[in-house]
Formats: structure tokens, sequence, C-alpha cells
């Protein structure tokens, strides 16, 4: 193939995380009331409450869990409910990618969580879910692996009575994934992620459970100021009502509720997790069809409908080895960030080397649609180099 394609994406946005902006999204869009103000004031306090009241409505959050902004992003907000709740009880640790292996690091190397059990799995692959102890243990674990592209395809597995907690870094499954709630007794995401918002902010969801822990243990480790979420014994309830523990950006908040509202206007979450259904669908029916890719997923029920991870399967530059692989799915990464057709998809630094194409209900399909003809035409060029080189 070495015509160009006739058709170009709209928007060349793929990247997993900042991701795409929403469709029709403007800077003018924003409300501006709030800059140079006080996050304190009456009007900052207001709009970060509105955040989280529009969180709970389009995520469909029970009325009895609580809903706070906290600092550093996802990692923050795990990183808070790793350091306040854990070592109560022993606790099962599940990695099948980069950053559910960084939550692994955190409890084993630096909490050093005596009873700490790691259940783990290649990328591509799942682990045993059936070796999880949800009955008398906590549960840390990714929802969605954003460098795996391998999601559980249900809570079924989780216990209702359990007597532990599950902690869920649910980042890039939040707004394009059902996520069972029942089941959740704390839930993590960003704002950058499914919905597109910018980065830095964290949302941290409790559930009464989760809360109850929080009141009734205290670590046997001193925690950092931007870490405690009680005091006296007591919930912090302005964390949960747009009190921040630190300054946020209002620029990011208002972002971030111009993208909830536009959720809301496009039909809520049912709507948000068909759009990104059928965007992943465009991918997976390209890759059924196309002899040199693959899904980095093993199993197609536990592949991600966001972070879409693919590898190299052309039997000629497999046989040449990891090197050719690696150098041909770095030339096609190259190669569409030149064109201008998609940027930011490479895999990610640790996962095996090929490409992640984000789905998430920010961009468009007819979007994706154009790009696997592009994606066809820089293997072929690949190819065709790795050929000539021989």
């Amino acid at each position: 193939m070495t015509n160009l394609p006739a058709a170009r994406p709209r928007a060349p946005f793929f990247s997993s995380g900042p991701c795409a902006k929403r469709p029709g999204w403007s800077l003018a869009n924003l409300k501006t009331d709030s800059l140079g103000r006080s996050h304190r004031a009456k009007l900052g306090k207001a709009r970060l409450k509105l955040a989280i009241d529009l969180t709970r409505e389009v995520l469909e959050v029970p009325a009895d869990y609580r809903i706070g902004i906290v600092p550093a992003s996802d990692t923050g907000a795990v990183e808070m409910v790793l350091w306040s709740m854990l070592g109560a009880r022993p606790v099962d640790m599940l990695a099948w990618e980069s950053f559910g292996e960084g939550w692994v690091t955190d409890v084993v190397k630096q909490l050093k969580l005596a009873d700490a059990r790691v259940i783990n799995a290649p990328y591509g692959e799942l682990p045993d879910l059936s070796q999880v102890d949800t009955k008398n243990r906590d549960v840390v674990f990714t929802w969605n692996g954003t460098t795996s592209g391998v999601r559980v395809p249900n809570a079924d597995w989780i216990a209702a009575d359990r007597e532990g907690l599950t902690i869920c870094d649910a980042t890039s499954a939040a707004f394009a994934q059902k996520l069972d709630f029942s089941k959740l007794d704390v839930v993590t995401f960003s704002w950058q992620k499914v919905l597109g918002g910018e980065a830095a902010h964290g949302m941290l969801i409790l559930s009464p459970r989760a809360v109850e822990r929080l009141e009734t243990y205290k670590p046997a480790w001193p925690l950092p100021k931007i870490f405690r979420m009680t005091k006296g014994g007591k919930l912090i309830e302005g964390i949960f009502e747009g009190e921040t523990i630190n300054t946020p950006s209002m620029l990011a908040v208002e972002d971030y509720i111009d993208a909830l509202e536009w959720a809301k206007s496009i039909g809520g979450l049912n709507a948000l997790v068909a759009k990104a259904d059928a965007n992943a669908k465009v991918i997976h029916d390209w890759v059924a069809r196309t002899p040199w890719i693959a899904n980095l997923a093993k199993v197609p029920a536990a592949a991600s409908n966001t972070s879409v991870c693919l590898v190299i399967a052309d039997p000629d530059v497999v046989a040449k080895g990891p090197e050719a692989v690696a150098q041909v799915a770095k030339g096609i990464t190259a190669a569409l960030d030149k064109e201008g057709v998609a940027l930011d998809i490479g895999a990610y630094r640790d996962a095996p080397p090929g490409l992640r194409i984000w789905c998430g209900a920010t961009v468009e399909q007819s979007d994706l649609e154009a790009l696997t003809p592009w994606l066809d035409w820089a293997f072929a060029q690949e190819k065709a180099k790795l050929a000539k080189a021989a």
C-alpha cells in the first residue's frame, strides 16, 4: 500500500491520557468567573460542589457514597487510600499492567505490609480471579488496565458479603464501563481520561464501609497532610463538599464541569458507554480482518473499550525478532505523527512494543474509521523499510 489514504481523521487525538477533548470543545465555552478568586470563596466552593454533584449524577454513584476532589490525579487518590486504609486486614494485590504493579510496590516495598499477597498476570491477560479472597481480605485492583488494554469483565468475582474493602483504580474505566458500586468500597479516577479533562486532580469515591474504616482504624505509620481524611477520628466532610485539601486549578474544574455537562447532554452514562463500545468495535473489527496486527488482550471478553492495546503480528516481522517488532511499531507511530493523522499512539513505555489507541467517548467513530487505512499504510511503509535493510 503505497498511496496515501484519501480521508484523514478530523481530529488526530488518540492519546490514552490526557485524552481527546469532547467534540465541539472550545476554551470559550468555559465559565471564568471563578478564576483569580479564592477556591474557598462562595463561588469557588459552589463550582467545586457542582463538579462533585455532576459526577454523582453522570456516573450514577449511590447517594450514600462520598465523592471528593483530591490532589495529584488518580495517583494521588490511590495513594491516599493505600496509606490511610491498608494494614487493618490482610490484602490481595492484583496486577496485570504497570499501574497495578505500581500499587504493589507501594504496599510491598514502601508500606511493607506483612500479609500482602500479590496475584499477577502478564500483559494481555487477567489474573485468576478465583484466587482472590474478597470475603476476608482487602483487595486492590485496576478495573481497566490502561497500559495493557485488559479489563475485568464484571464484578461477579467479588463477594457481596465481604468483610474487607475493595479498592478499585478505575481511571480508564469510569464513564466508559459500568462500575458495580455495590461491590466497590473505594473508586478512584482522574479527569483526563474518558471525559478528556485536564490533569492534576483526582476523584475519590468512598462507600459507607470505607468511611467506617477511616474512622475506626489508625495506621501505624505517620500520614502527611495531603493524605489525611480524618480529624479526631471523624471524616473531614468538607473534602467531600468541595473544600479541597490543597488549591485546585479552577480552570481545570470548569473544564471538568463542561465535560460532565456535555456527557449529560448526549444521554449520560449509558450513552458514554455505548459510544466507547462502538469506537472500540471499529478497531477490534479492523484487527479481526487485518493479519499484521493483533489485540494484546488474549481474551476478547476482557478487551478494553477505551485503551485498546495492539501488537505487531505479521509473521515476517515477528520472525526477525523483538527488535524488528519494536522498530516497526515505533516507525508506524512516528510516520502517523509526522502526517498529523494520529498523535501519541505508541504503547506505554513498560508495555510490549505496539500501538495504543484511545477509544473513549470523546473520540468520534468516524475518526477511528478514517484512521485504520492510515495504520495499514504506515505498516506497509515500515515493513518495506525492514525488508530493504535486510
